[in-house]
């Protein structure tokens, strides 16, 4: 487990366009060691502005594309090229502008694939997926992600883990079909914390004035199983990267003076 680290910034925009930067250099690092990265990335605004952040950026040529495998954290369960599904929109963002690889973009499942629309045997393909890509060095189901990322709900929700519902609780399993969501569509697809911890590092990315309370509970101690947020760390980086306002309501010593 790591400590979270916190970084803040002076607005959305700024924020999005540092972990665009950090992302790029986090990526180009693990391929210049290992030959290729992994990134599991996220939905949401926050989600989508890092990737639209990231399109506009001209270091993002520094990336070898054909080298990076994508996963998804959670998914909603819906059909194939639905709008409103994560992998839609990331690559209305960014991902059909790059030379991407497709046997290494691992998109999480659609309500009209092989598996029908049964969310769980569908989580329990994408764990199979996962498990496939896992090598011995790895030491466990999962790849060891380079970077995951999260947004962070106003309740504290990360992926598709709500407080209290039984995917957070899920302490086997590494990704779970999610039925009842408290906002829609109420079924989706989710990593596990067990396999959201199997990441070097951990991004949670919050903005907003929404975000602030959420902040708060989640890095004031607070239990996985009340604040799934506070459940999410990576196994040697936990960061926590927030504009200003979602920042609000955090004691100034949990950050540097020097977060921009």
């Amino acid at each position: 487990m790591s400590a979270p680290q916190l970084v803040v910034h002076r607005d959305k925009e700024l924020m999005a366009q540092a972990a665009a930067a950090r992302l790029i250099t986090k990526i180009v690092d693990a391929q210049a060691a290992r030959g290729h990265a992994s990134v599991v990335l996220t939905g949401g605004r926050n989600g989508n502005g890092l990737l639209a952040a990231l399109a506009d950026a001209p270091a993002r040529d520094a990336i070898d594309w054909s080298r990076l495998d994508l996963w998804w954290g959670d998914e909603r369960f819906l059909p194939e090229g639905d709008p409103e599904r994560n992998v839609t929109q990331a690559f209305e963002a960014l991902l059909a502008s790059v030379p991407l690889t497709p046997s290494r973009v691992h998109a999480m499942p659609a309500s009209d694939g092989p598996c029908g629309n049964d969310a769980d045997a569908a989580a329990a393909t994408y764990a199979g997926e996962l498990a496939a890509a896992a090598g011995p060095e790895d030491h466990g189901p999962v790849p060891t992600f380079d970077v995951l990322m999260l947004g962070v709900g106003p309740d504290t929700h990360v992926a598709s883990l709500f407080p209290e519902l039984p995917a957070v609780r899920e302490t086997e399993r590494t990704v779970v079909g999610v039925h009842g969501a408290p906002k829609p569509p109420p079924t989706r697809i989710s990593l596990t914390l067990p396999a959201i911890r199997a990441a070097r590092e951990v991004w949670l990315l919050a903005a907003g004035e929404d975000k602030a309370e959420a902040a708060e509970i989640a890095l004031s101690g607070a239990g996985e199983i009340q604040a799934p947020a506070a459940g999410a760390y990576g196994r040697s980086r936990t960061l926590w990267l927030l504009d200003a306002a979602a920042a609000s309501r955090l004691p100034r010593a949990l950050y540097p003076p020097a977060s921009p």
